[in-house]
């Protein structure tokens, strides 16, 4: 399947009447028809490995649609969201010959990034907008719970050498500078700890009260996990449990827990099918089954997070932003249901603020899965699993509008798209925003010693939970950044302990102290 390429449109049939509304809509028009989701707790390997996974939640997705074997058959595109825990060549072969599909090409996403599930989402909405595929099958899984148990000999399923997609979509690229690496910032949990940081630097809160705004948030989004009966984690906890470091929720990262990160090890899968209108209602499906796919959009920031210009703002998710809603003629106070990609709680802020939205509005949660700590964090998957959530409640819902956003690597990759059981008023697009700027916003100076301003920091625990080393982020007088680790005991705990943000620091070529006692104003000042 993968070795045949795409062929020309077809010839547009007649508009379909959408009988809700009476309006006649594109024959072309993508529309989501099925989901279907799967939480394997059983560790057997055994028919356990991501693919089979993915082909019981696509079998759920044909029983969601009323449609049945035959129109996973009927598919002319098959898509499949790159697995981590166990890698194929070309996944979406694999589903196809399962399920007796003959597709014309095959998709797969980018090794690393959860962009990448949406983005799939949106590159099917847009081959089927385009007359190019009628009917696509859109898979993905991880089984890290099962890999991690059994270790390397699992016999899961190969392909042979050679094999590839059609076609591959995302962007796979070093994901750090010299400076970041040197300085252990590297694991996602690591930046996303830092961006934290810079976030109550930006808001001029405490400590304590920082950590009041994120364990209040995380457990918002556990009692929405408590909901929804494929959540991994899904009890419901309190701000002051989240807040506690004892037990399973031993210190990470400052200011994170364990209860405040994305929880990998899980065995997940999602199916999602997507028709034309015109396929849709050749196969039989109902129009109550139906929802729209409206406008998608995908942007890249600035690629280092150390060149950001700054540390607590994602400018690429405000114009992915600006991008759908304006094709959807659609404002944010338009959209009801919303799920934001929540690895962790600064990814969560950062997207807020960037669209507008409030993060304590009970009438409109930021999730409709409990986040990636409580509902899981299936690899690259998770977005899929957030769409999966959001068709029913568009079916129950047909006037309201949805939208989800997803990430990669480190507010690096964004990926939006917006959904409703409404027709939509224009023809769907998946809208390119574009990558960051080509030259840093600014310079990173591993090596720059002087005067600088405490911009950002973090700590990084061990296992038994003790301190390791400190990570700081300084502005210097002329605007570049400096990047340190440090393993001075003293001054690791002097970061626990008081609250530097905004003090001046000494920087040396053997470590930095901090200097001053008064907050100080940031340097704004970028690169030209």
């Amino acid at each position: 399947a993968a070795a045949v390429a795409p062929g020309p449109p077809r010839t547009r049939p007649a508009p379909i009447r959408h009988e809700r509304t009476g309006r006649d809509i594109d024959p072309w028009t993508p529309v989501v028809v099925g989901v279907g989701q799967v939480s394997e707790r059983c560790l057997e390997p055994r028919d356990g490995d991501p693919v089979s996974l993915a082909v019981r939640a696509l079998r759920l997705a044909a029983e969601d649609a009323g449609a049945g074997p035959d129109l996973l058959a009927a598919a002319d595109s098959v898509g499949y969201v790159a697995s981590v825990s166990w890698q194929y060549p070309d996944g979406a072969a694999l589903i196809a010959e399962t399920v007796g599909a003959r597709p014309s090409q095959t998709v797969q996403t980018g090794l690393l990034g959860g962009d990448g599930s949406l983005r799939l989402v949106n590159d099917a909405a847009a081959e089927i907008a385009a007359g190019r595929v009628s009917v696509a099958l859109l898979g993905g899984a991880e089984a890290a719970a099962t890999a991690e148990r059994a270790g390397p000999d699992l016999a899961w399923p190969a392909q042979p050498e050679g094999t590839a997609p059609t076609r591959t979509i995302g962007v796979d690229a070093v994901p750090n500078n010299d400076a970041e690496t040197a300085a252990g910032l590297v694991a996602p949990i690591h930046l996303y700890a830092l961006i934290e940081s810079a976030i109550r630097g930006r808001l001029a809160l405490s400590p304590q009260e920082h950590r009041a705004r994120i364990t209040g948030l995380w457990s918002r989004f556990s009692e929405v996990a408590a909901t929804n009966p494929y959540a991994w984690l899904p009890g419901r906890r309190t701000a002051a449990e989240l807040a506690a470091t004892d037990g399973v929720n031993r210190p990470i990262c400052a200011p994170y827990p364990k209860l405040l990160t994305a929880h990998l090890q899980v065995n997940q899968a999602s199916g999602i099918i997507v028709c034309s209108a015109e396929a849709a209602q050749r196969a039989g499906i109902d129009q109550d089954r139906w929802v729209f796919a409206h406008a998608g959009a995908h942007a890249t920031e600035q690629w280092f997070v150390t060149e950001r210009a700054d540390l607590a703002a994602s400018p690429a998710i405000a114009a992915a932003g600006r991008a759908v809603l304006d094709h959807a003629g659609l404002s944010m106070a338009d959209i009801r249901h919303i799920d934001l990609y929540a690895c962790f709680p600064s990814a969560v802020q950062v997207a807020a603020a960037e669209l507008g939205l409030p993060i304590d509005d009970p009438a409109r949660p930021l999730t409709v899965t409990g986040g990636l700590t409580f509902a899981g964090g299936p690899g690259n998957n998770y977005a899929s699993h957030a769409l999966a959530n959001l068709v029913p409640l568009l079916r129950a819902d047909p006037d309201g509008y949805g939208l989800v956003t997803a990430v990669g690597w480190y507010l690096t990759k964004h990926a939006i798209g917006v959904f409703s059981a409404r027709a939509p008023r224009r023809g769907y697009r998946d809208i390119d925003v574009g990558t960051g700027p080509a030259r840093p916003a600014r310079t990173v100076s591993p090596r720059r010693t002087g005067t600088a301003v405490l911009e950002a920091y973090t700590v990084t625990y061990g296992r038994d939970g003790e301190p390791e080393a400190g990570i700081v982020t300084a502005l210097t007088p002329d605007g570049e950044r400096v990047v340190r680790r440090t393993r001075d005991r003293a001054l690791i705990d002097r970061l626990l302990a008081e609250d530097p943000l905004g003090r001046r620091i000494d920087v040396t070529a053997d470590g930095l102290t901090v200097a001053g006692k008064r907050a100080r104003p940031l340097e704004q000042r970028c690169r030209p």
